[in-house]
This record gives C-alpha cells, structure tokens and sequence, in this order.
C-alpha cells in the first residue's frame, strides 16, 4: 500500500496560542531581555570601576614608599597624620 504524499485537510489547519498567552509571552520575554541589558550595563560599569581601583591601589602603593622612604617604615593615622612607629622599629632608632 502506497504512502499518502499530501497531507490530511486537517493537518493543515494552523495551530496557535490565544492572543493573551502571546501577550504574556512576549512580555516575560521583553522583561528578561530588559534585564539582560541592565545587567549588562552593571557589569559593564563595575569593569571601568575595577580599573579606576586598580589605579587608586597603585597611587597608594606609591604614596607608601614615598613616605617610607622619608620616615621610614611607620604607621600614619589618616585622620591626624600623626605618625607612630611600630615597637620593635622605635627601640632601633
């Protein structure tokens, strides 16, 4: 027996959600692509803030030699500026 080469009448017929659930769909989809960008923007700011870090952390690195150069190895309150030197340094000098 011979296969059927067209399909039935009823296979067909388009099949397809209502128009709420297309609605909910492409909504929910928007949403999660909303988040995605906004994500990507977080992600994209906290790599350029990353950076300036990095940069503050080498300015201070450079702010401590300097002043380890001049006093030596020393403890600096940032709020006074007052300087103490760790104990076992002071009973050297």
């Amino acid at each position: 027996m011979a296969k059927r080469k067209t399909p039935k009448v009823k296979d067909l017929v388009e099949k397809k959600i209502t128009e709420d659930q297309l609605k909910e769909i492409q909504q929910t989809v928007s949403m999660a692509n909303q988040l995605k960008l906004e994500i990507g923007n977080l992600e994209a700011t906290k790599h350029r803030y990353m950076h300036e870090l990095d940069a503050v952390n080498n300015k201070m690195s450079e702010l401590n030699s300097q002043l380890e150069e001049e006093y030596g190895k020393v403890d600096v309150n940032i709020n006074t500026g007052a300087i103490t030197y760790p104990e076992d340094e002071q009973a050297n000098s």
